[in-house]
């Protein structure tokens, strides 16, 4: 309602102008000469008659250089039998009313000593002059130029645009407020689903960019990021469901031993000191698993900073092969460490050691007996990159993203005491991308896992 009444006063304020110039530029001289031109009509009239009044208006009819010079008789012709401009046409035609109102069909007999009835009959769009005999002539001085101004100034024009301008405005913003309400109601209609937490699976086709793909104004933009928002929302709602199943999952399986273990301790004849050792390395487990987990957690949809310093990426490196070499030892596997990076970090120096040795002790765990896992590191303007490679069973491709994810295992691999408890990668994720950086896998041409760790440019230390 207020868009229309902005727009209905621009409107009218818009045509006021315009009725304004046209009166001050064709009307005000106008109004200065026809009456002027009228009197000297009306004389030639009264002396000469029709003829005299032909014969002047032959000798004037181009006296004003800008100006059309008519005079109409009662038949609705030129007296000279010269066709009528459009804009006398029109003219004649609104103001025909008010001169067959005017006329006296009836005139009553002069008496004596009364002037004949000839002489000037004002009128401000037509001067009329009258002859002896009674005869009504209009004169019409009218603009040469064909100008809008001019079809402005007639009766009746200006209330019947401003009429039209009010309903062609009142449409055009009834358009407008359903064109930019419609994805503003199905925005707050999405936004009150959300504070509802209704953000179960069945919900997720309830898009409010839905019809909208044509449109590329900012509300159809708006409704778009609103939508991929709103995924967002859902997907993290999904994995926090899963993790804290994974999680209970995780927690339930030690318990479950060590209430077996109790159980063992308590019947006679029962090998205390054997169930006492099963109890311990069953909290130890927990406590590891608890210690990831809250390192997870602060990794973990937060953007709190984190401690940095410069330091050697190459003595990293070369630190976490020492200690899988030594792992590897138990069945003969060798990490063989290729390159070097040549470069400082700023970044913190645990977490990033932590997210290379849990992807190098992946490998060499998966690698064969007698196997090789290959570490290789380049630096340069394009950023640092660490590949580590083995010859182990490989990923299914449907799963080489997903094993990044927390608790996620491949389902050949499903046992704890072979495949960990699938949060180590997760965690190596979550470092990289705080550092900038990414962690991707790719399965190697023979068999094997390549993972790379990727940091940007911004990561080096001057």
């Amino acid at each position: 309602m207020l868009f229309w009444i902005a727009m209905a006063l621009i409107v009218g304020g818009s045509m006021a102008i315009t009725f304004l110039v046209a009166a001050h530029e064709y009307e005000a001289p106008e109004l200065q000469r026809r009456p002027a031109v009228a009197i000297q009509a009306s004389d030639a009239l009264l002396r000469g008659g029709l003829a005299g009044l032909k014969h002047w208006l032959e000798a004037n009819k181009n006296s004003i250089a800008d100006r059309d010079l008519f005079i109409v008789g009662p038949d609705g012709a030129d007296i000279l039998g010269r066709r009528l401009s459009p804009g006398a046409a029109r003219r004649l035609e609104f103001f025909s009313r008010d001169e067959l109102a005017s006329r006296d069909d009836n005139p009553r007999p002069r008496g004596p000593g009364e002037p004949p009835p000839g002489g000037l009959r004002p009128n401000r769009a037509a001067p009329q002059i009258i002859g002896d005999d009674g005869t009504v002539y209009t004169v019409l001085l009218l603009p040469r130029r064909p100008s809008i101004f001019g079809a402005l100034s007639l009766p009746g024009i200006s209330a019947t645009i401003f009429c039209i301008a009010l309903v062609v405005s009142a449409l055009i913003s009834w358009w407008l407020a359903q064109h930019l309400s419609a994805p503003i109601r199905r925005i707050q209609e999405g936004a009150r689903t959300l504070a509802s937490e209704n953000l179960e699976p069945e919900n997720a086709g309830l898009r409010v960019s839905a019809g909208l793909e044509g449109r590329k104004d900012e509300l159809a933009v708006l409704a778009r990021d609103f939508d991929a928002m709103a995924d967002r929302l859902r997907a993290n709602r999904s994995a926090i469901t899963q993790l804290l199943r994974d999680i209970s999952h995780e927690l339930r399986s030690p318990l479950a031993r060590m209430r077996v273990a109790v159980g063992l301790a308590r019947q006679p004849p029962a090998d205390i000191s054997r169930q006492l050792d099963r109890l311990e390395r069953e909290i130890e487990r927990l406590d590891a698993l608890i210690s990831q987990v809250l390192k997870l957690a602060r990794l973990t949809g937060t953007d709190a900073p984190f401690a940095r310093e410069p330091f050697d990426l190459d003595e990293v490196i070369e630190e976490v092969v020492r200690d899988a070499n030594f792992e590897g030892a138990v069945k003969n596997c060798r990490v063989r460490l290729q390159g070097s990076a040549n470069a400082r970090i700023s970044g913190n120096r645990d977490l990033l050691r932590s997210a290379i040795e849990n992807v190098l002790r992946n490998a060499v765990r998966y690698s064969p007996p007698d196997g090789a896992v290959d570490v290789s590191s380049s630096g340069g303007d394009s950023g640092v990159v660490v590949v580590v490679a083995d010859r182990g069973p490989g990923v299914p491709d449907a799963d080489l993203s997903r094993i990044f994810e927390p608790f996620y295992r491949v389902a050949e691999s499903r046992d704890r005491d072979t495949g960990g408890e699938g949060i180590g990668l997760a965690i190596t994720a979550q470092v990289m991308k705080a550092h900038g950086g990414s962690a991707s896998a790719s399965n190697r041409q023979g068999g094997g896992l390549e993972v790379r760790l990727s940091l940007p440019p911004g990561t080096l230390a001057v």
